[in-house]
């Protein structure tokens, strides 16, 4: 039958959904990225708001028609769900994310209520009787990464840590020294606020795991096909460097540390920025690297809030620390510098969008890509 929806999830943006759509009740194996549609059974006062296509917040209302896909979570500040192996019309769902990513949810952060109910209406059919998933617009994965622009990588202790606010920092920074800046979300879950936000700040392209069909890079095995196909949507917009974030912590159930484990990526990336809350967070995260033969370039985030913070990470661990808010430009500095002798090239001493770069960038630079 067709269905009148009142509201549409961020996580379906993919598909461009139309208002009114044809579902099923129900049509084998459920599967991470299918389109459902819910009807809102309960309210929730602290986390009841469903974010648009658009970008757009929207307060989520008992009776609500919506349309979301299927996904599961694994927050440590947030809800935790999964896919059923099955969904039919007429089961209990729960709301997992603001961006309309839909499971069974099997527990919470104690600062939050039990997430909103929903009952399942049916799924949405594509054309035919195939039910509508995200997968059905993804970028095609890819097992080479090929030439680049450098990357800039923003990885965290775990969520909340403050690796947005760094990287929209960076982008900023960097585009008002002149350069062409493209920014990602390689991992989390999916929600069109960080990327909006990183284009609020002079990214001239975006994108993340949600345009290669992923409601949530939960369960991912290897990241590192995604992560490849990302950058290299990113690459055609030509850009001088391309902002990266981690979400979530490089611990947890959201499959970052397979970033870091693909040596091609490792190669490409030009600076690496730790976010942490605190002392051992920040400790953790430079000895987690040095395990991995890898070096972090700078510290931010919420232990750098402190002036003392700053100092003692810059003493005791003798790694750069910056924080976004005080001092945003030291920390491009430090990103600039880190660039500049992991060998940052562009031909003929201009930018990959044609332009000479001022004083302000990079320097000299003469040759290619990264390859």
């Amino acid at each position: 039958m067709q269905i009148e929806i009142d509201k549409i999830g961020s996580a379906t943006s993919p598909l461009n959904l139309p208002r009114t759509i044809s579902i099923v009740s129900s049509n084998g194996p459920a599967k991470a990225g299918d389109v459902v549609v819910v009807r809102v059974l309960t309210d929730n006062a602290t986390y009841n708001m469903l974010e648009l296509p658009t970008g757009r917040l929207a307060k989520v209302n008992p009776g609500d028609v919506i349309a979301g896909v299927l996904g599961r979570r694994r927050a440590l500040k947030g809800f935790v769900g999964d896919v059923p192996e099955t969904v039919k019309a007429g089961d209990e769902l729960h709301l997992l994310n603001l961006g309309g990513v839909i499971g069974q949810c099997s527990g919470h952060h104690s600062s939050l209520n039990d997430a909103i109910k929903v009952e399942v209406l049916g799924l949405a059919l594509n054309g035919g009787s195939a039910i509508k998933n995200i997968g059905d617009a993804a970028l095609p994965s890819r097992e080479s990464l090929g030439p680049t622009a450098p990357l800039v990588v923003i990885a965290g202790a775990c969520m909340n840590s403050g690796k947005t606010y760094a990287a929209t920092e960076i982008i900023q920074q960097a585009t008002r020294a002149g350069l062409r800046v493209t920014a990602a979300k390689l991992s989390g879950i999916a929600c069109l606020r960080d990327t909006l936000n990183m284009q609020d700040h002079g990214a001239i392209a975006t994108a993340s795991f949600l345009d290669c069909g992923l409601p949530s890079t939960v369960g991912a095995a290897d990241l590192a096909p995604v992560a490849k196909a990302i950058i290299g949507r990113l690459n055609e917009s030509a850009p001088d460097l391309i902002v990266i974030e981690l979400g979530d912590g490089i611990l947890g159930g959201y499959s970052v540390e397979s970033i870091f484990e693909d040596q091609e990526l490792r190669d490409a990336m030009s600076a690496l920025v730790f976010c942490a809350s605190d002392y051992v967070g920040a400790w953790g995260g430079i000895e987690l690297f040095r395990r991995r033969g890898m070096k972090v370039d700078l510290v931010a985030g919420s232990v750098t809030d402190s002036k003392m913070g700053e100092d003692y990470i810059e003493c005791e661990f003798e790694v750069p620390a910056a924080n976004v808010r005080r001092n945003g430009q030291k920390m491009f500095e430090v990103i600039k510098d880190r660039v500049s002798s992991f060998g940052f090239r562009v031909s003929s001493s201009q930018s990959a969008s044609g332009r000479v770069p001022e004083e302000s960038t990079f320097g000299n630079r003469s040759g290619g890509l990264v390859t």
